[in-house]
């Protein structure tokens, strides 16, 4: 693991290929707004998988999510160009590419308030701003697979997810972010909100 945050290796990844156009033109944005909406959605995505993982339950469970479904196959590295083609594809969704799905692990039934709050960060209607955190859910599972998952440590994978919330803030909407993952209404983030989120449902 290299000293650059998760977020900003996988921006890097997505900015230095085909990505970037292809992802600007499913959703009918131009070349200057595309990088700004990714930069803004890949925090959110993280923080929302932080939060999951601050509990040993939702550690694990989003660590036996990413070994089962996201690993690929042949223990290759990142394919983020196969991935997006899967993606953008239109093709039948499998657990790794349903983006919608894994949305609704990461934000519970609360994923159009997500959509809501990257719309207020990026001028993109609620529509084109929740197609492109499903766009980016299934890179993101698949980009931490490749780093966390063959090593098989919840704690591992945990304390990086809490330290790239910190670092990035969450996307600069951390207090939102909370309320959004308050599945049950208690005012906090816990364990009853994490088996939620995380509770095998497809």
């Amino acid at each position: 693991m290299n000293t650059q945050s998760l977020t900003a290796s996988l921006f890097s990844q997505l900015q230095s290929g085909p990505a970037l156009q292809q992802v600007s033109q499913q959703l009918g944005m131009d070349s200057g707004q595309a990088p700004q909406a990714i930069s803004a959605a890949l925090p959110l995505l993280m923080g929302g998988l932080a939060n999951n993982a601050s509990q040993p339950q939702g550690a694990q469970s989003l660590l036996n999510a990413l070994q089962r479904d996201h690993l690929g196959s042949g223990g290759g590295g990142f394919d983020l160009g196969g991935l997006l083609g899967s993606v953008l594809g239109g093709g039948a969704a499998t657990p790794s590419t349903n983006g919608a799905g894994i949305l609704g692990h990461v934000f519970g039934g609360q994923t159009p308030q997500a959509a809501s709050l990257l719309g207020q960060k990026t001028g993109l209607d609620s529509g084109r701003s929740g197609q492109l955190l499903m766009i980016l859910a299934p890179i993101v599972m698949s980009f931490l697979a490749k780093q966390f998952a063959q090593q098989g440590n919840a704690n591992q994978l945990s304390q990086a997810l809490g330290e790239e919330n910190r670092q990035t803030g969450g996307g600069g909407i951390g207090d939102l972010l909370g309320g959004v993952l308050d599945q049950d209404g208690d005012g906090k983030f816990g364990v009853s909100d994490v088996l939620g989120l995380l509770g095998g449902k497809r």
